[in-house]
């Protein structure tokens, strides 16, 4: 039988330098016995065994539509991109080049993904809430998303279930839902995503991966929604919750079956949250592959642990979930001024507020990340593309806030240094 050393290319079974049919020849060759080639690269999936499974993967490869389960993330959350590009916000990249699309420019360092949120009806959001950034509806949503798509680049949709911001302080159920009993409101909690799914899919705008639920460390939906470390709060159940959780994944396993699903959680200063949402999460079944996490030294960490409690965390989840990934969903650090309820104020003597501070942050937070390249495979900076630069304040401005943890400099629409060390991350 001839025999075939290892090819370095993935896919490339009989090491000609080339991936295509006569591979998928020599594979078959491999399984029927009649041939012998090197072992390692015929188990084109990793899984251990060479069989029908690695052809499937191998044509597509060929066909382009394969999705490598190890790819890194890098990208960010641009919730707010397509606003202030209408508005005319201006951008300048850090040669003092003029950038007319900032997907484009994304791509071009090396970033692959996009994060964008939604929300259930943004028009109900207070006039506070607006001012902040609450406005992506359907609509925008999938105009956004097939932009993203359209560039090459991984979509991430963020179900928030709520007419405005979810996060650890609030997860306020949306108007249209108020007053459901637990069967009604898992039902909507599926339809909504089912049908909000499909819209994205005909809109060319199908995600790759779906967060049901933003920020979720207490649960969603409350009160009947809630959790808290031991189990309950305000009347919320972790059974109420997980039906919630798992009527939303379950939708995006019908729509979209090669979506990756994200569970998002942060780091509240309850103690350990890494560990007993890891631990409810695995005893009340949660259906999901990853576990996302927001993390801002800013208000999860000290001067002295702007790195490490961000590391402690997924060290946690090693433990606790060890068969999931896990991505870093939300970051941020000022380059400007200091964030408006920083835990400590010494932190800006290890990370200064200028460019430079902020691209050593993030310098420093990929290099820790890379050291968990079989667990970690995921990084997005939040709110990266807000820059009211090029906008008249009183009648153009998107947003009235986080302008100083940006990755623009909004005086002049400066693309900052941490930008381009987000690539990095790999």
């Amino acid at each position: 039988m001839p025999t075939q050393g290892s090819a370095a290319t993935l896919g490339d079974i009989d090491g000609n330098g080339e991936v295509n049919v006569s591979d998928v020849t020599a594979l078959v060759n491999q399984i029927l016995g009649t041939a012998q080639f090197d072992s390692a690269t015929c188990d084109v999936n990793a899984d251990g065994s060479i069989d029908v499974s690695d052809v499937t993967t191998l044509v597509n490869i060929i066909l382009g539509t394969y999705e490598d389960p190890n790819q890194k993330l890098a990208g960010a959350d641009i919730s707010l991109l397509d606003r202030y590009e209408q508005r005319g916000a201006i951008y300048y990249d850090k040669n003092g080049t003029k950038v007319t699309d900032m997907l484009a420019f994304y791509k071009q360092i090396g970033l692959n993904a996009m994060r964008v949120r939604l929300f259930v009806d943004p028009s109900k959001a207070s006039d506070a809430d607006k001012g902040q950034g609450v406005f992506q509806d359907i609509a925008y949503v999938k105009a956004l998303g097939k932009r993203i798509k359209d560039h090459g680049l991984k979509f991430i949709l963020d179900f928030h279930y709520s007419d405005s911001w979810a996060d650890p302080g609030k997860q306020t159920v949306p108007s249209r839902w108020a007053g459901l009993s637990v069967e009604a409101m898992a039902d909507s909690v599926y339809s909504y995503t089912k049908v909000s799914l499909e819209a994205m899919v005909a809109a060319g705008a199908r995600p790759d991966y779906v967060q049901v639920g933003n920020e979720i460390t207490y649960g969603m939906l409350w009160p009947t929604g809630s959790v808290w470390p031991e189990g309950t709060a305000n009347k919320g159940t972790w059974a109420n919750f997980s039906a919630y959780f798992n009527a939303g994944a379950r939708a995006v396993r019908e729509v979209l079956p090669n979506a990756k699903v994200i569970c998002h959680i942060e780091m509240s200063n309850n103690g350990n949250p890494g560990k007993f949402f890891g631990m409810g999460a695995k005893k009340f079944g949660l259906d999901y592959d990853i576990m996302g996490l927001s993390y801002y030294p800013a208000y999860h960490a000290t001067a002295s642990t702007v790195i490490s409690a961000l590391e402690g965390v997924i060290k946690q989840l090693k433990v606790q979930v060890p068969d999931r990934k896990i991505m870093i969903m939300e970051t941020g650090y000022s380059y400007r001024w200091e964030m408006s309820g920083t835990k400590d104020t010494n932190i800006s003597k290890k990370y200064p507020y200028t460019e430079a501070g902020q691209a050593k942050f993030v310098a420093d937070l990929v290099t820790m990340l890379n050291k968990y390249s079989e667990s970690v495979n995921g990084l997005f900076w939040w709110c990266a593309e807000q820059n009211e630069y090029g906008l008249d304040w009183n009648t153009q401005r998107v947003v009235d806030s986080w302008w100083q943890a940006s990755l623009v400099d909004n005086e002049n629409g400066k693309i900052l240094q941490a930008t381009y060390n987000l690539p990095k991350f790999k």
